[in-house]
């Protein structure tokens, strides 16, 4: 099955990647903050605690805001913002040998 993950985020700001395949999430999310304009935001849901997406986007420093809203246990809702500018850039994803 072909997933389109241009329409992950929805009109209300909410991207639910629950039943998203690992092997795309995290390109996925990467891809939507770094189309984000400054000062924009999505909700990611998912149903565990994203550490490692977290320690991706942590690379780009104050550009990132994560906010925790609900944290689990059987839902997690992050509120990602990006503060400034940044250029996307290759990163590794660690969910690939799934």
């Amino acid at each position: 099955m072909v997933m389109n993950t241009e329409s992950l985020v929805g009109s209300d700001k909410v991207m639910d990647v629950r039943s998203v395949p690992c092997a795309i999430k995290h390109p996925a999310i990467l891809k939507a903050w770094f189309n984000l304009a400054v000062g924009d935001y999505f909700i990611l849901v998912n149903h565990h605690d994203p550490v490692p997406l977290r320690n991706q986007l942590e690379k780009f420093g104050a550009a990132l805001s994560w906010e925790y809203l609900e944290a689990g246990p059987e839902i997690v809702r992050i509120k990602i913002q990006k503060l400034a500018p940044v250029a996307p850039m290759e990163m590794d994803n660690p969910c690939a040998d799934h």
